[in-house]
């Protein structure tokens, strides 16, 4: 198993006369497998609300979710199951699968009560997660109706920043209206993961098959992209670094000495992360030059090897003294894809702030750019709360949760 890695400039033309340029650079990382080549076995822990709330078809709909889980795990795959309301219980140990129907029984005995611990699920997930890691794809996922009541937010974030450094990977799904979009997008996007919307109960088993079908394909784990600049050219000072492919994440990097490195966490094999950096090149030379390198250290658990590395790769661009525009289509629409995320967020600060003209602007501008981009889905969406808010209307907990998810991604 290898990485996959490509990289192209929104323009690679630069004005040789220009004391400064500003281009994006997409950056494209996947796994690779040989011909024949094998991947690890999958280490999955399903973390369930069964709190109070989630009485009737929800816990049903979860269960019939779960099962359908277990009968899609492969000989060698290992599954975990934690349940919570206000406290935690593990009713399935980590376990490699030996007995689907066995494990079927104690998911149908999970029953509604009590109310809600996001955290206590989280810490004891992550403890049963981690004892199945050692050379497998380790994920968890966790599934809440509701506010963290009776659990601690903060200590939520820290324990996905603890499963990242454990090269855990979390993804939420937020079932039904009243969960808290602000934090289980921050769980995701700190432990390497994805946010999942279940508007309605029948949506749980082909929400639970999307992200497995995911799972499925990762190929690499804990890759972080080392981006090597030239001397005259740097980062943007204003959040440099996002994903925006298979979802939109700001992400955070370290700058060392002669490089910055960014942790991506695990790499597919269907459906490459994208990465977008913002640079800014001083005045350069004419002539085809290397203005950046890129290479990505990562694990490869089928093979059970740890820090292995990426050819090195230039980034290249051509400094004419007669400058002529060449854009890449495919860079700018991932520029886009950025931008309608950022117009989103803004406006939901706007809304936040009481100020409902400013936001609907706002939504109309992510409208425009989602149109652009040819995101008619997000479009839709994003239009119609505008128009919402110009007529007075007040945005319902779906209309901010559906506007949260598209401006992360394009919707299937």
């Amino acid at each position: 198993m290898r990485v996959g890695l490509q990289a192209a400039l929104s323009d690679a033309n630069l004005d040789a006369a220009q004391p400064s340029s500003q281009r994006q650079l997409a950056i494209s990382l996947s796994a690779i497998a040989p011909p024949g080549g094998r991947t690890a076995p999958l280490n999955l822990c399903l973390i369930l609300d069964h709190s109070g709330s989630m009485n009737g078809r929800p816990l049903e709909t979860v269960k019939q979710a779960a099962n359908r889980i277990v009968d899609n795990l492969s000989a060698g795959d290992r599954l975990s199951i934690v349940a919570f309301d206000h406290k935690a219980m593990l009713i399935v140990p980590n376990q490699v699968i030996e007995n689907p129907a066995a494990i079927k029984v104690e998911i149908n005995k999970l029953k509604p009560s009590g109310g809600t611990a996001i955290d206590e699920g989280m810490l004891m997930g992550i403890e049963a997660l981690a004892e199945g890691k050692k050379d497998t794809i380790s994920q968890a996922f966790l599934l809440t109706d509701g506010e963290n009541e009776h659990g601690d937010n903060n200590r939520c974030i820290k324990l996905a920043k603890l499963a990242a450094s454990y090269n855990l990977t979390l993804s939420t799904l937020g079932f039904g209206d009243h969960w808290n979009q602000d934090i289980l997008e921050q769980i995701a996007d700190e432990a390497g993961g994805s946010l999942s919307y279940i508007a309605k109960p029948e949506e749980a088993v082909s929400e639970f098959d999307r992200l497995f079908n995911r799972i499925q394909s990762v190929g690499l784990t804990n890759a972080y992209l080392h981006l090597f600049l030239a001397p005259q050219v740097r980062l943007a000072e204003l959040k440099p670094i996002a994903q925006v492919v298979p979802d939109t994440v700001e992400l955070p990097f370290i700058q060392e000495a002669d490089r910055c490195v960014v942790r991506l966490g695990d790499l597919m094999m269907e459906t490459p992360r994208v990465v977008l950096a913002n640079l800014y090149t001083g005045q350069l030379s004419p002539g085809r030059q290397a203005i950046a390198s890129l290479q990505v250290r990562y694990d490869d658990p089928a093979s059970g090897q740890q820090d292995l590395a990426s050819e090195r790769i230039p980034v290249e661009a051509n400094i004419l003294s007669v400058y002529q525009p060449d854009p890449n289509v495919q860079v700018q629409q991932h520029v886009l894809a950025l931008a309608k995320y950022r117009q989103t967020q803004i406006a939901e600060m706007k809304l936040q702030a009481g100020d409902r003209a400013g936001a609907a602007t706002m939504l109309q501008s992510a409208a425009k750019t989602a149109l652009q981009m040819g995101d008619q889905g997000a479009a839709t969406v994003l239009q119609d709360n505008a128009t919402r808010l110009q007529e007075g209307e007040q945005l319902s907990e779906s209309d901010r949760k559906k506007t949260r998810m598209v401006s992360k991604t394009i919707l299937q």
